[in-house]
């Protein structure tokens, strides 16, 4: 409402400016008019600075490790600190490192116990804008309409989105029966965003959208029926209005689920979301400049077999649901569900052996990828030993970025060479 109000004020300096008569002073007059112009200009771009600073002020406590620095990341992990990693020169590395859980925080504690999201492990789409001009619209993505760019917070990039708008995201494929979405989101507007499947033959609001917003319920909606077992709470109950979130969306057949982080917020037996090559993501209308909506971290990946059923089948299973710090070998509390499925099989098949074998991409070097990838397999086996699992009956083995599963020069290869991989002995 202030900042309205200056612009009110700034409104009528124009107005007047521009009345002024042709000849002497017509200079000083264009001077003039020149000048206010740039006054509203830097007014409004500082306010833009203020509101991303204000939304994202929490990423203050961010703390920078080169990507090598094995032991600055993991005391950043350890105190609950989001980890900014650059290069040896001090370059943000793209994508960053995932923000850290609170201190203390592992796998099968605290709220993470009752997580079940599990992510799919074929990476169709991810897009962390790294290849992107900042200032720019994504390349990957196809804008429908609106006013959004990139821009860069913290060695992270995000799309900004200051006005009502849409966009695609165009997949290699069409959407399997499993899959899932996931993606960073802002949002200060008190009206809805929505995430659906694109069906040429029918209406949006004919069949099953994920929503969020922060002035009343969000999970799945078809028609007006809204889906949340949250008992009427907003998600701004669950989670703090001003905080970047982890939406994740996940569906097997008609049942889909949706969490807002560790919750979950929505839990639909028959749901009816179409499958075709394209996401849709429509943004609210609630932003601006002082209040902008981002976006981020897009990754949507196809679903699988059960873990077991697969290495009945192949006799060996990649995952990608078991995640760690970057650059650590400390395992993330998201990783919750995928350990426990694995505990569970080894649990219910007493002659069951495994080889736990890490991967890793190829960012970095060669060696320092060889020892983080024994490490990490190390830590999984290491955890379920601590799950009752008899150690005798676990191997452990890094192959660093030595079999690769896919190519390394797409966002989507890098994911999927980043992985556990679980063979049976």
């Amino acid at each position: 409402m202030i900042f309205q109000r200056h612009l009110a004020v700034v409104a009528v300096v124009l107005c007047t400016l521009f009345a002024l008569p042709e000849g002497a002073d017509a200079q000083v007059g264009k001077r003039l008019r020149e000048r206010a112009k740039e006054k509203v200009e830097q007014r409004i771009e500082k306010r833009a600075d203020q509101a991303m600073e204000k939304a994202l002020d929490g990423t203050e406590n961010a703390i920078t490790c080169v990507v090598t620095d094995a032991a600055c990341i993991e005391k950043a992990g350890r105190e609950g600190r989001q980890v900014v990693v650059t290069d040896a020169g001090g370059n943000a590395v793209a994508g960053g490192a995932s923000p850290a859980p609170a201190a203390g925080q592992r796998a099968g504690e605290g709220a993470w116990a009752n997580f079940d999201f599990v992510t799919g492990d074929r990476a169709l789409f991810a897009e962390d804008f790294s290849r992107d001009r900042v200032g720019n619209f994504p390349q990957r993505l196809e804008l429908r309409g609106g006013n959004m760019e990139i821009v860069e917070w913290q060695g992270r990039r995000y799309l900004r989105s200051t006005a009502e708008g849409s966009f695609d995201v165009i997949l290699p494929e069409v959407l399997p029966e499993r899959f899932t979405v996931e993606f960073d989101l802002f949002d200060p507007s008190f009206w809805p965003t929505f995430v659906y499947g694109v069906d040429s033959q029918r209406k949006p609001e004919e069949h099953t959208r994920a929503f969020f917003a922060f002035n009343k319920e969000s999970g799945l909606v078809t028609g007006n029926l809204t889906v949340n077992p949250a008992a009427g709470k907003s998600a701004a109950e669950i989670v703090p209005r001003e905080k970047m979130m982890r939406v994740s969306i996940m569906a097997d057949g008609r049942y889909m689920k949706v969490f807002l982080d560790e919750n979950r917020i929505s839990n639909l037996p028959s749901a009816d979301f179409p499958r075709s090559n394209r996401i849709r993501f429509d943004l609210p209308s609630g932003t601006s400049a002082e209040k902008p909506l981002l976006i981020g971290n897009l990754r949507i990946a196809a679903g699988g077999t059960s873990l077991y059923d697969a290495l009945q089948a192949d006799g060996r299973v990649s995952t990608q649901g078991i995640l760690f710090d970057t650059g650590s070998d400390r395992i993330r509390p998201e990783s919750t569900p995928t350990l426990k499925e694995i505990t569970g099989m080894l649990k219910e098949h007493g002659s069951l052996r495994l080889m736990i074998e890490g991967h890793t991409d190829n960012v970095g070097q060669a060696a320092s990828n060889q020892a983080l990838s024994e490490k990490r397999a190390a830590a999984v086996r290491a955890h379920l030993v601590g799950q009752g699992i008899d150690a005798a009956r676990l191997q452990a083995a890094g192959k660093g970025q030595s079999e690769p599963a896919g190519s390394n020069d797409t966002p989507e290869g890098r994911q999927n060479n980043r992985r556990v991989v679980l063979v049976r002995q």
